[in-house]
């Protein structure tokens, strides 16, 4: 968990989180070899919130929950299928909703706080 102020209260923080790291499902893969480290934070009755870092590359993304994301560092583009491109940059802050279909390219290493809602 971040570091606690209080119970109720806490700092959003990689620092006392151990770090997990994946990547995208191979079926998924488009180019590139990026790898996510996400430090999760705070997950419960379907809420998840975290910090979320990935090196370039690009891969298809599928939303089935809500995702809201601010970036903190690097340059990604998000694209709808069929949309425009949204390039995303340090404290840029869009959502995802349930039922997004696109890609993710990460074209450097990019840093995100995320909040997520099933």
């Amino acid at each position: 968990m971040g570091t606690a102020v209080t119970e109720m209260l806490f700092r959003i923080t990689t620092e006392t989180v151990d770090p997990e790291t994946d990547r995208p499902a191979a079926d998924r893969l488009i180019a590139g070899t990026p790898v996510f480290t996400t430090w999760n934070v705070e997950e419960r009755d379907g809420l998840y919130c975290g910090t979320w870092r990935s090196t370039p590359g690009k891969w298809t993304i599928r939303y089935d929950e809500w995702e809201y994301c601010r970036i903190l560092d690097g340059y990604s583009i998000i694209t709808e299928d069929g949309g425009e491109a949204l390039h995303v940059r340090a404290g840029d802050g869009f959502v995802l909703r349930p039922g997004f279909v696109g890609t993710w390219e990460v074209v450097e290493t990019t840093t995100k706080e995320y909040v997520i809602r099933l």
